[in-house]
């Protein structure tokens, strides 16, 4: 359970100009629960989207399983699931076929998987409702039902537990817990106090310099 899977070496990232953290390291291993702390302005989602390669660092490497991620990235894709602020839910499609959508990039869900995962995040039976006819909630828990779908292994989680009530936080706790207890390896952001019994944080703080502080 102690192989590396994310490592990020002397990662450094910027916006508008600003050093917003520089000379992040850190190994995450297969049962890594690790949160992302910092105050606000730290670069939180910036972290995150740089993880997820959808933004540059400005200096410094992420591997994945000991290789720059930005040079294997059909694979690594195959292995990530990230889920960001926007629901990219699309309102012309029905939730299922937005959740086959989603996961296209892996094995399709079954109707019965879907039908679990929807069960899970409170919307069994709206497998056939048009998106467009979804509450900005319900719209947040069809984007929450891939993870009960996903056979990703880093999952990256920016704010997560928005606009689900604390039911669907206790069932959404459980899934991450059990996802790094068997192997996996989650990444996430929250403003708010959790309930899981383990986990880690790399607090961005600790990698500012003065000057950052001070623009911040």
């Amino acid at each position: 359970m102690s192989e590396p899977l994310l490592t990020l070496e002397n990662l450094s990232c910027e916006r508008d100009g600003r050093t917003l953290f520089s000379g992040v390291h850190y190994t995450c291993n297969r049962g890594t629960l690790l949160q992302i702390v910092g105050f606000n302005g730290a670069g939180k989602t910036t972290l995150l989207h740089t993880l997820a390669g959808l933004l540059p660092a400005s200096s410094g490497t992420v591997l994945w399983r000991g290789q720059p991620a930005n040079r294997q990235r059909q694979a690594f894709y195959q292995e990530l699931l990230y889920l960001g602020h926007q629901v990219p839910v699309k309102p012309q499609l029905s939730v299922r076929e937005n959740l086959l959508w989603l996961g296209a990039l892996n094995t399709p869900a079954t109707e019965a998987a879907i039908a679990e995962a929807l069960a899970e995040v409170d919307l069994a039976g709206f497998e056939d409702s048009p998106s467009y006819a979804l509450s900005a909630g319900q719209k947040r828990r069809v984007l929450l039902a891939q993870l009960y779908l996903s056979r990703a292994t880093l999952w990256i989680l920016d704010e997560p537990f928005t606009a689900i009530d604390k039911a669907g936080v206790q069932k959404l706790e459980a899934a991450m817990a059990r996802h790094a207890a068997k192997g996996g390896v989650v990444l996430f952001t929250s403003h708010q106090p959790l309930a899981m019994a383990e986990f880690s944080t790399l607090d961005l703080s600790a990698y500012q310099t003065p000057q950052e502080f001070a623009d911040a």
